[in-house]
């Protein structure tokens, strides 16, 4: 379990560590290394998201973390019961997450 956190967090260090034209080029070509890494991670509908340009939200990186990925997904299910929609999202975060 450590080393898949050591190992996440070293890519991700490295992915913030990247220059921001080498990211937006990446961006610009759906798919590729980062595409695959966020797949894995987070699942096919948040890659596709990030293959269209949007950006991770707070509560897809805290899905990585232990018993903070159970708070979140119960949070998540709250929400869903509650109704919420990615318009009313969009509007609460902004654009670039949904």
């Amino acid at each position: 379990m450590k080393k898949i956190l050591v190992t996440s967090v070293a890519v991700l260090l490295l992915v913030g560590l990247m220059p921001q034209g080498e990211v937006q080029a990446a961006r610009a070509n759906p798919g590729g290394p980062g595409g695959l890494l966020v797949g894995c991670c987070f699942g096919v509908r948040t890659a596709g998201q990030w293959n269209e340009g949007k950006d991770l939200h707070f509560r897809d990186w805290g899905r990585l973390i232990p018993v903070v990925n159970i708070v979140l997904a119960v949070w998540d299910g709250i929400q869903a019961y509650e109704g919420i929609t990615t318009t009313e999202l969009a509007e609460e975060y902004g654009s670039n997450f949904f």
